[in-house]
């Protein structure tokens, strides 16, 4: 197996895509808008994927937050409320937007096992400042700490009620970037002490089954090195300061905060500490590249993803009734 999650070109594997895959045999894979269609089809490519991997319990990805971070939407499913609905909630009522949080990940979970789907690239724990990027800000659960954890949990514990697996991210924090990572690599100048505020939310849910990395320099700790391709954040700060000993993926390594090749990239986050590399746009000439620099993954490595795979309870809940819970207990807030 290689560590590494790749993404796919449309809502079928073509010929070339499954001989390669069985092949290089991937940890994983993130579908998109491109791979989906409907309920049926999307069923039908995700049990393709797990017949071609000859595993049930394969990692199989897809970005759900809610918001304008939806891979999967109307008309075939409905829109899902984004981290800020849920601040402004428990700003009016904490318990309550607490529960209506846990009911919305629920629900998510729901809707992405129905269709084969094992893991949400959610929920986000970057804390907020007043100049956050808006790629990430129109996504948070808010500025303080406390909140975003309070909010995160309950999103993780009701996606793994729901029957998927939650990834936190992304680590060590993205609320001080003041660019979007996908066109950007921001540096951070913050000091240690400061960045106290952006790390604890991670402290506080370390016990996550996955976490993602954030391609972000930040100066108190590496000044050379963006945190997915920097051993000492990896290692002093996610795994020891944090605490974190799930599995770490890295963001998509494509977004234009990296450089170098695709097999540069993958190799450099390998190198580093990360257990899997996240390549996410399907171009056959870069997923030869990164299968050709990487290695079989490590012990270490495969076991974070087999725990974080075991973690993956039985679907429980009524999708409709989650969201009429959901709704009314916003409404209540």
């Amino acid at each position: 197996m290689k560590p590494v999650i790749f993404g796919l070109s449309g809502p079928v594997l073509t010929p070339q895509e499954r001989a390669f895959f069985a092949e290089c045999e991937p940890a994983g894979y993130i579908l998109f808008k491109r791979n989906i269609v409907d309920r049926t089809q999307v069923r039908a490519l995700t049990d393709s994927l797990r017949e071609l991997a000859g595993r049930d319990d394969l990692a199989i990805l897809i970005d759900q937050e809610g918001g304008r971070v939806a891979r999967m939407g109307p008309p075939e499913w409905p829109a899902f409320p984004a981290g800020p609905v849920f601040d402004a909630a428990y700003e009016r009522a904490p318990m309550t937007a607490i529960q209506a949080a846990r009911a919305n990940g629920q629900a998510l979970g729901v809707m992405l096992s129905e269709v084969g789907i094992t893991v949400d690239c959610a929920p986000l724990l970057d804390v907020a400042q007043p100049d956050t990027t808006d790629a990430v800000s129109c996504r948070t659960f808010g500025s303080d700490p406390m909140r975003v954890a309070a909010l995160g949990r309950a999103t993780l514990e009701g996606l793994a009620e729901g029957g998927v697996v939650g990834i936190v991210k992304h680590m060590p924090g993205h609320g001080r970037a003041k660019l979007d990572t996908h066109h950007h690599l921001p540096t951070v100048t913050a000091t240690d002490a400061e960045l106290e505020i952006d790390i604890e939310p991670f402290r506080t849910l370390n016990q996550a089954p996955m976490g993602m990395t954030s391609h972000i320099v930040f100066e108190a700790w590496d000044a050379d090195r963006p945190a997915t391709l920097s051993p000492i954040v990896i290692e002093r700060i996610i795994r020891e300061r944090i605490g974190f000993e799930g599995l770490l993926m890295t963001d998509d390594i494509d977004m234009k905060a990296l450089s170098g090749t695709a097999g540069d990239k993958a190799a450099g986050a390998i190198e580093a500490g990360c257990d899997l590399v996240l390549d996410c746009w399907a171009r056959m000439d870069e997923m030869i590249e990164i299968a050709g620099r990487l290695g079989e993954i490590s012990g270490a490595s495969r076991g974070r993803l087999d725990r974080a795979m075991a973690s993956v309870r039985q679907t429980k809940g009524d999708f409709a009734n989650l969201i009429a819970t959901r709704d009314a207990l916003l409404e209540r807030a």
